[in-house]
């Protein structure tokens, strides 16, 4: 598969991996994975100092103590994120990052001295410094991929991230742990805290600049006044509000599963702590599994038809959980060894909602990213980080109220699953964009393997018309599931009466029309349509030949094309399908089996869809368009 850019052609073949060999990604990606690692080596590290080793410490201490470490991880968040924001809009980011990671340098040399100290209050303050360089680095982070990756790459890059987020989440946490129970443990903690950090440094060294996107950005240092405008401005872009509560909601989900696991395992699994861990690894893989295949699943493209299927998974999964796990029958201290042969269907599920967790996350990520204003889209990401740590505090404060309430952890676990259709629903039904892209891409993945070229012939924003040949009946959902923005596809008005493709046409705003002999005020409220439409900066959908080839060749182009032009002249992008004729729902597959009344031969058949290059709307003239089409075509019929 090729794609254009910059007046070269970039094979599409590789994948992902591939960005971790190029400068633009690898090192970011290895500074971001060295500073998530080594956040959680000194958390869990501290957590077990305090709750095992600090033998000065009374039971009721080590409560508040353990509590307030979580507290004071969370709270940078509140109090700075907005001001990271701003000062990631208003700064080159590779010099801010490089900065940020000194600073983590001077916090774990400041770890290390307190570690072997032994002082437990300057540990805490410690990790409130941690917190704050964390919430520092937030904006720059996601703010930067937009930056440096092609919108082709950015799920792929999204997902690697995810991916080593999750994995540093579960080393760090394993190896604080273990280092703290050796001998000698916190000097070993210490230790491996500042390497860890020289290590980030040293690969933030290799990051190519990012120019700041507003240089003399005046900045607010209030964060409860810029919160707010943050806010404000986020709820303008409505789908990359939603989008951000989306994310939200899946850490609100996600926090309430894995703060459960401990007590879940020793109470209702019979298992020991490396049961627990076993549990843990085996939802990360899932995390890492569903990130890494949402580039493949989505055709490197940004398909939040993939949040949809998603929601669905961790809901499913979730609830088959509470039903999952075996009796342990008053056996407490079961192994990791021993759970693998027995607890088979509980780790299935645990995976799986991890899996699914991916297929929801990272498309959710790419779409703020690639949605959001660029000169606005650190202080976006910055609000997206102040609700992330909202909804955690409120789920832990959510399960505590429930649990003291009288519901077990597997009913409190349900309820999360139950929960999470909810919420799904409700955010789908305020924008059906969502839920009309997952069934576009299931239908569109289910039938047909797609090849497409010269998707980024297509502009991110502004208005223009695309024209296309017309083959199937669904050949709007082929091209609509395709192309990264939401085309209004302008269809005959018969067509929107179909059976489920009416609910997707009518969601996605097609604009109904019929001839000037048939109805020529519906015709005319056609054309006026598409003036609104183009004047709002939308893409508009045209098959221009008018109805369905019935021979597989490309019919004359009709002059409606051109009578919109003339009242919004805008560019027009030319594609064509290719091998459509002879694959499901043209005439010609409609007839065959109609004749012979058997199932099609054709499922999952290859097609291809060519975009050509914009033209402009004083040379888009319906003979025109039509040569252009019928030269993207070539000989595929």
């Amino acid at each position: 598969m090729l794609y254009r850019c910059s007046d070269r052609l970039v094979s599409m073949s590789s994948n992902q991996f591939g960005l971790l060999r190029e400068r633009r990604f690898g090192p970011f990606f290895w500074t971001q994975a060295f500073g998530a690692f080594n956040d959680n080596v000194y958390k869990n590290a501290l957590v077990i100092l305090i709750a095992f080793q600090a033998v000065n410490l009374t039971q009721t201490q080590i409560n508040v103590y353990v509590n307030l470490a979580a507290g004071l991880f969370i709270l940078p968040f509140f109090l700075f994120s907005a001001t990271a924001g701003q000062l990631a809009e208003k700064y080159e980011k590779s010099r801010l990052i490089r900065g940020l990671k000194l600073l983590e340098i001077g916090i774990m040399l400041l770890a290390a001295y307190g570690l072997y100290r032994g002082q437990t209050e300057f540990l805490l303050a410690v990790l409130f410094l941690l917190g704050t360089q964390s919430a520092l680095f937030g904006p720059v982070k996601y703010g930067l991929l937009p930056q440096h990756l092609k919108d082709y790459e950015l799920v792929g890059g999204n997902g690697l991230v995810e991916t080593g987020t999750f994995a540093a989440i579960l080393l760090g946490s394993l190896l604080g742990g273990v280092l703290m129970a050796a001998d000698q443990g916190h000097v070993l903690v210490g230790g491996v805290v500042v390497l860890m950090a020289l290590a980030g440094y040293a690969a933030s060294r290799r990051i190519p600049p990012a120019p700041a996107v507003v240089p003399d950005l005046h900045v607010n240092w209030n964060p409860f006044t810029e919160t707010w405008r943050n806010f404000r401005f986020m709820q303008t872009r409505r789908t990359v509000f939603l989008s951000v509560l989306g994310i939200s909601w899946f850490w609100f989900y996600g926090v309430t599963f894995l703060s459960q696991l401990p007590v879940y395992t020793r109470t209702y699994l019979g298992g020991d702590e490396s049961v627990v861990t076993l549990l843990l690894t085996v939802f990360t893989v899932g995390v890492g599994g569903g990130s890494l295949l949402c580039e493949r699943l989505s055709g490197r493209k940004v398909e939040i038809g993939l949040v949809p299927f998603g929601s669905i998974g961790l809901t499913l999964f979730g609830v088959d959980l509470y039903f999952a796990h075996p009796d342990p029958a008053g056996v407490v201290g079961l192994s990791a060894l021993q759970f693998w042969h027995g607890g088979g269907r509980v780790l299935f599920d645990l995976f799986m909602i991890g899996l699914f967790g991916g297929f929801y996350i990272v498309p959710l990520y790419a779409l703020v990213q690639s949605r959001s204003e660029p000169t606005h889209r650190s202080r976006i990401i910055a609000g997206n980080n102040i609700l992330n740590a909202l909804f955690m505090v409120v789920s832990a404060g959510a399960s505590v109220a429930l649990l003291n309430a009288g519901l077990s952890v597997p009913q409190l676990l349900l309820t999360a699953a139950l929960m999470n259709a909810a919420v799904a629903l409700f955010i789908y039904s305020l924008v059906p964009e969502f839920l009309m892209r997952f069934i576009a891409w299931l239908l569109i993945n289910a039938l047909y393997r797609i090849r497409v070229e010269g998707l980024d012939r297509i502009p991110d924003t502004g208005p223009c018309v695309v024209v296309c040949n017309h083959v199937s009946f669904i050949d709007a959902l082929i091209v609509g599931g395709t192309v990264r923005r939401p085309v209004r596809f302008v269809m005959y008005y018969k067509l929107l009466r179909i059976p489920v493709l009416n609910w997707i046409f009518k969601t996605a705003r097609a604009i109904p029309i019929a001839g000037a002999r048939e109805d020529a005020e519906l015709m005319n409220r056609a054309f006026d349509e598409i003036e609104r439409a183009l004047k709002a900066g939308e893409v508009v959908g045209i098959f221009p030949e008018g109805g369905l080839t019935p021979d597989g060749k490309i019919q004359p182009f009709r002059p409606g094309i051109e009578r919109a032009l003339q009242r919004t002249p805008v560019p027009v992008i030319p594609m064509a399908l290719r091998s459509v004729w002879r694959s499901m729902w043209s005439r010609r597959w409609l007839k065959l089996r109609l004749q012979r009344a058997r199932l099609p031969r054709r499922f999952r058949a290859r097609i291809g869809l060519v975009i050509g290059e914009p033209v402009p709307p004083q040379n888009a003239s319906a003979a025109a368009l039509e040569q252009k089409v019928r030269e993207l075509r070539s000989t595929f019929a």
